[in-house]
């Protein structure tokens, strides 16, 4: 079966981009046509949230999007509905889900797996996921079903569970830019900002590396990606989107205004 988060990392090396976008947001039907949006707008992983009551890590405009979602209809099987034959017309780019745990185990850790691959998922964020945890419960469902992991690294993070979760991951380290929720700019010193990513690149760890968390126009994605491969943007997308007319047009131009 084809790797395709591999793939992209081998033939691509710097300037990664991963777009985040909460599933059944801004409109129940809008997952499919904003992967295939920011896709051919040059995204190169696509990371799908999905929705839930209760999301700590994220900051006020992804809990809105969320909260928008989960009032327009959006669930995991509907989700997977709707990711059916996504792979027809978005073949290459790697799709995650990100989320948290609480929802895939209500669905069931096995059918998630099972949906999740037949749908042409690549891997799987879980930021409330235990690593023990996964390790002793699903990582053999996971590998069964060639869905790949995807753990956070923060400043706070020993560097003995960094090497260990290097080893357990077979994807790319999610690397959170600072402390705060997602979107948060606030209590990010730049100083020891920079003093975290260059201990991270010194540590020699094999996976390549996404920054995430503040990420939100070129000028801040050009600068986390001199210490990664790429970088992560979420909630700057969803303000983007935020009341447009065409949300897949306005997704499509804020990728192009990243990139170019």
């Amino acid at each position: 079966m084809k790797d395709r988060i591999k793939s992209t990392f081998e033939q691509k090396k710097k300037n990664l981009l991963n777009i985040y976008f909460t599933a059944g947001y801004p409109t129940l039907d809008s997952t499919v046509p904003l992967i295939e949006a920011v896709t051919q707008a040059g995204a190169d992983l696509v990371e799908i949230g999905m929705p839930f009551s209760d999301p700590l890590a994220d900051g006020p405009v992804i809990q809105h999007s969320g909260t928008v979602a989960l009032q327009n209809g959006m669930n995991m099987r509907v989700l997977f509905r709707q990711l059916q034959g996504v792979r027809q017309r978005v073949p290459d780019a790697p799709i995650l889900l990100m989320g948290y745990l609480n929802p895939v185990m209500q669905f069931g850790v096995e059918n998630f797996c099972r949906e999740a691959a037949e749908a042409g998922v690549d891997g799987v964020i879980l930021p409330d996921l235990p690593l023990d945890d996964y390790v002793e419960e699903y990582q053999e469902t996971f590998r069964r079903y060639n869905l790949r992991p995807v753990f956070l690294i923060t400043p706070q993070t020993a560097p003995e569970r960094i090497h260990r979760i290097d080893e357990l991951t077979d994807s790319f380290l999610y690397l959170v830019s600072g402390p705060g929720t997602t979107g948060s700019q606030t209590g990010q010193d730049a100083n020891a900002q920079e003093a975290y990513f260059q201990r991270i690149e010194g540590m020699n760890l094999r996976n390549p590396r996404l920054i995430g968390f503040g990420i939100g126009d070129k000028q801040s994605f050009d600068r986390a990606c001199q210490h990664a491969e790429g970088a992560i943007i979420g909630s700057a997308l969803i303000k983007a989107m935020d009341g447009a007319e065409d949300a897949p047009a306005a997704a499509r131009q804020f990728v192009q205004s990243v990139l170019n």
